[in-house]
């Protein structure tokens, strides 16, 4: 998953802001495409499982 995920980053990246408009586009370029990194931000901010936010994430890269 980290490999598809840094290879789709600036795809993905609209899609994150979107779906988690809470986080600015500065927190989200501070990960590079980092999934555990980006993950952590989200439950930061939104609270939910790793897993859960990694499952919304993995269906982005679909």
């Amino acid at each position: 998953m980290q490999d598809i995920f840094k290879g789709r980053w600036n795809e993905l990246k609209g899609k994150v802001r979107q779906r988690w408009g809470e986080l600015t586009d500065d927190e989200i370029a501070q990960t590079q495409g980092n999934l555990d990194q980006l993950v952590g931000r989200i439950q930061q901010k939104y609270g939910g499982t790793k897993e859960e936010i990694r499952r919304q994430l993995e269906s982005m890269t679909r």
